[in-house]
């Protein structure tokens, strides 16, 4: 995404051009609603509407000072909805907790990886890799919410460790932390689906 293109679109909004509004939605409504629908999980589905709405107002009613965050246009946007998120998680009595990431995160032995079909190859070969990334959203669903933020906006909005530091205002460590733990997990979890006949 053109950061700079953006910036000029936001303070054009601000400026009073609604065309500008309506660029930059449809630039970033289909990938904020894949975070916010992944970032709250199946467990709160039915609040994706609301929180992705509400973000959109948010960002509106800001328009006059949102570079006052120092973030690109797109980063702020996914953090407004991360907040916002984990405000709707509270209170609809959910629990939203850190998860204590002390020790080493478990690392499964061998490849998990090797052997999968090839995701260009054969419909049946196809079939599986839809049957993964099902699997996979499921895994996903089950990790705590700040290790499913940072893997989201590390490999969603292609946020940098130290980007992923400054939107969630957390230190450079715990966030590398936190997508160390993601990754293990997600790879633990995916690689327990991969049943032996699927493997080359």
């Amino acid at each position: 995404m053109d950061a700079d293109l953006d910036d000029k679109l936001m303070r054009a909004f601000a400026a009073g051009d609604a065309a500008a509004f309506d660029t930059l939605y449809a630039r970033h409504q289909a990938a904020l609603y894949r975070f916010v629908r992944r970032l709250l999980g199946s467990a709160a589905a039915t609040q994706a509407d609301e929180v992705f709405q509400d973000t959109w107002m948010r960002a509106i009613q800001a328009r006059g000072n949102w570079r006052s965050q120092g973030a690109a246009f797109r980063t702020w946007l996914f953090t407004l909805a991360h907040h916002r998120a984990i405000d709707c998680l509270r209170k609809s009595g959910r629990e939203v907790s850190a998860e204590s990431e002390d020790g080493e995160a478990w690392e499964p032995e061998g490849d998990l990886w090797h052997g999968w079909p090839d995701a260009a190859g054969r419909a049946e070969d196809q079939a599986f890799w839809r049957a993964a990334g099902r699997r996979l959203l499921d895994c996903l669903d089950g990790l705590p919410l700040p290790q499913k933020t940072v893997f989201l906006l590390h490999h969603e909005d292609g946020l940098s460790l130290g980007e992923l530091a400054e939107a969630l205002n957390v230190g450079f460590e715990t966030a590398k932390t936190r997508l160390r733990y993601a990754m293990s997990k997600l790879r633990g979890c995916m690689g327990a689906y991969v049943p032996e006949g699927a493997r080359r």
